[in-house]
């Protein structure tokens, strides 16, 4: 139930940021979610894109400082309370969520939402239980 996400870190800069959406961008690797967070030195951006593998050799090629990790895409439910609904679960099982973003783009009415969490096998498993929507291979088709 996991997808790949890609943290590159740039140079905190301006233009930086442009320079990896253009080099993404001209190989045709569409960003399906994204997050930046900076310090006073170095950015962190976080993306789920449509062709990881690709991505990867891409960002290799331009020597690009990156890592790829697993992380959860969910729906979230369409109800009062529907963050609640995946967060307070996941912190009643002592998962840790170190962060959560949306996607750029989304599938029927629901919002899709990235969590980066530990530990993530406990995560998938409380979320499947309290009838969670997981969002898979499907959110590089978007």
């Amino acid at each position: 139930m996991a997808v790949s996400q890609i943290s590159v870190i740039l140079e905190n800069v301006p233009g930086s940021f442009s320079r990896l959406i253009d080099i993404l961008d001209k190989e045709d690797i569409k960003i399906k979610a994204v997050s930046a967070a900076s310090t006073e030195e170095q950015s962190t951006v976080r993306l789920v894109v449509n062709d990881p593998e690709r991505a990867v050799t891409t960002l290799k090629s331009f020597h690009f400082n990156f890592e790829v990790t697993p992380v959860i895409a969910v729906e979230v439910p369409l109800h009062p309370g529907g963050m609640n609904a995946i967060v307070k679960p996941l912190a009643e099982g002592e998962v840790n969520i170190h962060y959560i973003y949306t996607t750029i783009e989304r599938i029927g009415k629901e919002t899709i939402v990235i969590i980066g969490c530990e530990p993530m096998d406990k995560a998938i498993s409380i979320l499947k239980e309290h009838w969670i929507n997981f969002v898979g291979e499907e959110i590089y088709a978007l």
